[in-house]
Parts: C-alpha cells; sequence; structure tokens
C-alpha cells in the first residue's frame, strides 16, 4: 500500500498533538471555518437515508458534532476519537447524563476498535493531520460495518495559497512553512485502494478576510494549527522576518486594507460493500508451469 505524500515532507505528530492542546481551552473563538465546514459535512446527513445504531466522528475535537448527532439518530451509539486529550477533556462532557457519547483518545491511522464495529463515520477537518492517508483509509475501512457510510472534509491544494506564496516572496521558497494538503483527485483514488465503494468527490472555495496577518496567524493558532512538517523551516519567523512577509501579503493580495485568506474545502463520501470481497480458499497453493 503506498503512502500518499506529495510535497516530500512528514508530519510531525507529536507538534501537530501540543498545536491542539494549547488550543482547546478557546477553540470555537478561533473556528469560524471549521465550524461552517462541519455544518456542511452535517447537512449532507439529510441527503442519506440510514439509520445507523453506532456512528463515530473521527478527529472529534471539543465535539462539536455530537449534539447534532444525538438529534439525528437518537437511539445510536456515538464515540469521538481524538489524540489531544484536553481536547476530549471538553467533548466528554456533551451529551445527557446517562447518555454522554464514549470518548477515546487514539490516532486514527492507527484506531484500537473492533473491526466492522461502526455503521457510520465521520470527519471534518481532520484528515490533513495524517502522516499516510492511505494508513488513515484503510483503518476506517476496517471498523465500518458491511453497508457502512464514510464521510469527510479535509482542505485541498490552494488552502492558505496567500500565506504560503507571501512566505515563498520572502525566503524565496527555500523552507516550508505551510503544511501540504492533498488534490481531490488523489484523495478518490485513495477509497478506491482501500476498498470503498461508490466514492463522491467535490469541493467548494471559501475566503475570510483579516485586517493584518497578526490576526489571521492568530485564528490559526487558535484552532491548533502549527507548522508540523518535519522538514519545516525553523528560526525564520521572528518579527522582523513576519513584517516582512505582512508587508509581501498586503503587496501581493491586499484589497481595500482586507487581507483574503482561501480555504479550499473537499467534500467526500464513500460507503463499504454490502458483502466482503470474495477470500482464497485456504490450502497449499501449486504454481502452474506452462507445458513445454
Amino acid at each position: 500500500m503506498s503512502d500518499i505524500d506529495p510535497s516530500g515532507f512528514e508530519l510531525d505528530k507529536a507538534r501537530v498533538r501540543e498545536g491542539f492542546a494549547r488550543a482547546a481551552a478557546d477553540y470555537e473563538t478561533h473556528a469560524a471555518v471549521q465550524c461552517e465546514v462541519q455544518g456542511r459535512l452535517l447537512e449532507r446527513l439529510d441527503l442519506i437515508r440510514m439509520q445507523p445504531e453506532r456512528v463515530i466522528d473521527l478527529g472529534c475535537g471539543i465535539g462539536e458534532s455530537f449534539d447534532d448527532l444525538a438529534r439525528r439518530y437518537r437511539s445510536a451509539r456515538l464515540t469521538g476519537v481524538d489524540f489531544a486529550p484536553p481536547m476530549l477533556q471538553r467533548a466528554r462532557r456533551r451529551g445527557r447524563w446517562l447518555r454522554r457519547p464514549r470518548v477515546l483518545c487514539a490516532d486514527m491511522e492507527a484506531l484500537p476498535l473492533a473491526d466492522a464495529s461502526q455503521d457510520l463515520a465521520i470527519s471534518s477537518a481532520a484528515l490533513q493531520w495524517c502522516s499516510s492517508l492511505d494508513r488513515a483509509f484503510a483503518e476506517v475501512r476496517r471498523i465500518l460495518a458491511p453497508g457502512g457510510l464514510w464521510m469527510f472534509t479535509t482542505f485541498g491544494p490552494a488552502t492558505l495559497s496567500e500565506l504560503r506564496e507571501a512566505f515563498a516572496a520572502v525566503d524565496g521558497g527555500a523552507a516550508a512553512h505551510v503544511n501540504a494538503f492533498i488534490d481531490m483527485h488523489d484523495i478518490g483514488d485513495a477509497l478506491v485502494r482501500a476498498g470503498f465503494a461508490d466514492p463522491v468527490m467535490d469541493q467548494e472555495t471559501l475566503t475570510l478576510t483579516y485586517p493584518d496577518l497578526t490576526r489571521l496567524m492568530r485564528d490559526l493558532r487558535g484552532v491548533g494549527v502549527r507548522n508540523a512538517l518535519a522538514g519545516r523551516g525553523r528560526g525564520l519567523t521572528g518579527p522582523r522576518r513576519l513584517v516582512a512577509v505582512a508587508e509581501a501579503y498586503a503587496e501581493r493580495f491586499g484589497v481595500e486594507g482586507r487581507l483574503p485568506a482561501t480555504w479550499e474545502v473537499v467534500y467526500g463520501h464513500a460507503w463499504v460493500p454490502d458483502a466482503p470481497p470474495p477470500r482464497a480458499p485456504e490450502g497449499r497453493t501449486i504454481p502452474i508451469r506452462p507445458v513445454s
């Protein structure tokens, strides 16, 4: 199984976890994009005719999806997975006392869950923090029962393109300052490789504007976004450097005193086939040689 790594960089998972742990207390203040995207993802469930008994949110953060999922699927057992304990400390307080969602501290690339143990899996704005999309999809495929649904959002390559170009203008593109994002078509291919059926992919672009670079960086840090590329530039984001980046950003992209920030939102869903693929019969395999 091949891993998708278009940037040539590996993610520093410890740094990712640290960023989200620090962001947990004040996450909602800065998460306008993430909350909007998750809301649009949940709205898409209106088009799906199913009543799952077991529902899981992978990368659940502070559990903002739980209230909506509990209303939709009143008898379902809800589970949330995240790898930042402070996020889960907030998530576990969601729901009614007798029916609080179960939360698990785990990486979605190595889920501590039984095979075919879930009926619906969702994930919003979390897949970009996986080192290997193939590993993550293989795990989701493994835990979903036959007929199960996998629905997710992530961000595509145009995300934060302005910030990436502003940094490149200052340092000549010698160092990576913005995390890499995977193209929608590559994500669709990964779904097929993982054994999902009927994959559907689409995307839209959201643009937020900020009065200055400081406000944009504050929002990014406030939702846990940090440059987590193992090959990231170091020592290049001091005050002078950031002033230069802010000037390059405003010169290239500023409109009427505002700085735009692009988010390419990728949506996807796919099904687990009702029947598992046929398995070869057990026993000794005898190679067949051509008759001379």
